[in-house]
């Protein structure tokens, strides 16, 4: 079973979402800030990391930086879910390796699990 980190802050959206993983068959893991998500990326060392920017404590283009630097965490695939749209956001997240960049708004909760399995070929 694949298993997901989701670091998100809005803990209505975040157990939607873990629902919807959950039922489409996926092990999850949540953090609500981008410090408890790090602790579990390298402990729980998920298939894929679903991530926020806007997050308390530490925000979640930091956790990447900090994650990349990790021989495990170089390669871990991450999909940015945010409301921010701006082009130098998109642009840092990508040179940090993500695999996605979706605006939340732009997206529904099928579509983002449909992602999911297309990236971990579930």
């Amino acid at each position: 079973m694949k298993k997901i980190l989701i670091v998100e802050d809005d803990v209505i959206l975040a157990s939607t979402i873990a629902d919807n993983l959950i039922q489409a068959g996926f092990d999850i893991v949540k953090a609500k800030d981008g410090e408890e998500g790090l602790a579990l990326a390298f402990s729980e060392k998920p298939d894929l990391i679903l991530l926020d920017i806007l997050l308390p404590k530490m925000d979640g283009l930091t956790m990447l930086k900090r994650l990349r630097l990790d021989p495990w965490g170089k390669d871990v695939p991450v999909i940015i879910l945010s409301n921010l749209s701006e082009p130098l956001n998109i642009a840092d997240a990508i040179g940090d390796g993500v695999r996605d960049y979706l605006v939340k708004v732009d997206w529904k909760i099928e579509d983002v699990v449909k992602r999911i399995k297309t990236k971990l070929n579930a």
